[in-house]
């Protein structure tokens, strides 16, 4: 159930901020991202919920960086390409999903061709950045 679209309208301004901020426009570029919902976690009011579409340019990456919490992502369209601290490399297509614990520091990047696109489901410390920058 959707609540309202200013709680979206406000994930869609802080995650633009992260990625358009001087740290991170230097590491994710090539990407848009369209809020779905934001709401409390059931049982847990110092979590929530938040989902969103994503699309990925040719080329397009997120940058390395981190979440307050847990990500979900189901693949849609194209190839994504992810690295995360301590892991493989792996590349994943239409079909596939993947998860990325809290505090992982980790990156996708469309090595397709053409726009890969996902849907992602967070859940995260409530009123924290959904995405976190990592520099080094």
């Amino acid at each position: 159930m959707i609540r309202s679209r200013f709680p979206i309208a406000v994930v869609f301004g802080m995650l633009l901020a992260c990625l358009a901020s001087t740290t991170a426009s230097a590491q994710a570029s090539g990407m848009t991202a369209k809020p779905l919902l934001r709401t409390t976690l059931s049982g847990d009011d110092t979590k929530e919920t938040v989902m969103l579409a994503v699309e990925f340019a040719p080329g397009g990456t997120t940058g390395r960086h981190t979440h307050p919490g847990d990500e979900y992502t189901v693949v849609l369209q194209g190839t994504l390409e992810l690295t995360a601290e301590g892991r493989a490399a792996r590349r994943v297509t239409a079909g596939d999903v993947y998860h990325n614990p809290k505090g992982l520091i980790h990156q996708a990047t469309n090595v397709g061709d053409t726009p890969a696109r996902v849907a992602i489901t967070f859940v995260v410390d409530k009123g924290k950045p959904i995405t976190q920058p990592v520099t080094n």
